[in-house]
């Protein structure tokens, strides 16, 4: 299995059902296809860096998983099927960006606490 993150912009139109809405179908996907979600951020409502369909701020949701490789080009099929998906990005982790992830989630839970 290898590692991925995955970091999506959602519409700003949505309200915030919508968006846990949206967010829920990708998780479902990836759970359905075998893929062990490892962590998931709610970054926000941001604001681009430039237009995206006349839209000036987006939705921010990053997912960290793991899975096997056809997975992706799947996952960004339906990224492109949904209307309310402005851009997406997946990467593949190495084990250093691995060891990155890893200590930006003890980072952010220690900073809640």
């Amino acid at each position: 299995m290898n590692s991925y993150e995955t970091v999506f912009i959602l519409t700003p139109v949505l309200s915030d059902s919508q968006v846990e809405e949206a967010v829920k179908k990708f998780e479902n996907f990836l759970q359905e296809n075998n893929a062990e979600i490892i962590n998931q951020e709610n970054w926000g409502l941001k604001k681009l860096e430039y237009p995206i369909q006349l839209k000036r701020n987006g939705f921010y949701h990053l997912i960290e998983f793991k899975a096997e490789g056809d997975i992706v080009s799947r996952l960004e099929l339906e990224f492109k099927r949904d209307e309310r998906i402005l851009r997406y990005l997946t990467v593949k982790l190495d084990k250093h960006a691995e060891e990155w992830a890893r200590e930006r989630v003890s980072r952010r839970k220690n900073a809640k606490a």
